[in-house]
């Protein structure tokens, strides 16, 4: 009787890790997996690095829902100058070459249901960190976040917490000092309000 009562709780044990335990493991959310490439672009040597700006690759990112993605001229424009003939770089003159885009692999992905939109996060202070996590410092881009609702909601019920000037919003490595306006400060610059950031309709339309 013992044995099959101890049989039966660790079976319930187990099916409660298996609906809420495993489905949020990163193993399946694929935090910290950085896919291949076609092209190992590395964001800790061109932005760190070299200075680049975020907007000069992912130039739509401040008008549009989708940060995009740079055309092999963007990348051209340095590399037909320098590491012309490195191996590495080959997807990139082919492309050029044969005016055919270079199909990167997505790093985030979300369900078809769910709507995001680069632009108005960035018009309201969120900085590229929040969502991505230290990008700057990525030798190869790996997944920071699990983009899960209950992350997303956290952050539409108090965003104050993850806002920052809008002169900061694309550096990898700004850190709020005691000089820093604060967080209630810049949703009033921001003109954020909550009401109304929760319904479901804000992102699955």
């Amino acid at each position: 009787m013992n044995t099959a009562l101890l049989a039966l709780g660790s079976a319930l044990v187990f099916m409660l890790l298996a609906v809420w335990v495993v489905p949020v493991m990163g193993y399946n959310t694929q935090e910290r997996f950085a896919p291949n490439q076609p092209v190992p672009f590395s964001h800790r040597h061109h932005v760190s690095g070299l200075g680049l700006d975020c907007r000069y690759c992912h130039t739509k990112v401040e008008k549009s829902s989708s940060a995009g993605m740079p055309s092999t001229a963007v990348c051209m424009t340095c590399h037909s100058q320098i590491w012309t003939n490195a191996k590495m770089l080959a997807p990139d003159r082919q492309s050029l070459a044969k005016d055919v885009p270079i199909r990167w692999t997505r790093v985030y992905t979300l369900p078809d249901y769910v709507f995001f939109d680069h632009s108005i996060h960035i018009a309201k202070g969120v900085g590229c960190t929040e969502c991505h996590g230290p990008i700057g410092d990525m030798a190869l881009t790996w997944k920071a976040r699990p983009l899960h609702m209950s992350w997303c909601l956290s952050c539409h019920r108090d965003p104050a917490p993850h806002l920052r000037p809008k002169d900061q919003v694309f550096n990898p490595h700004w850190q709020r000092t005691p000089s820093t306006p604060s967080g209630k400060t810049l949703m009033a610059a921001f003109h954020i309000h909550t009401t109304g950031l929760t319904d479901c309709g804000v992102c699955h339309r």
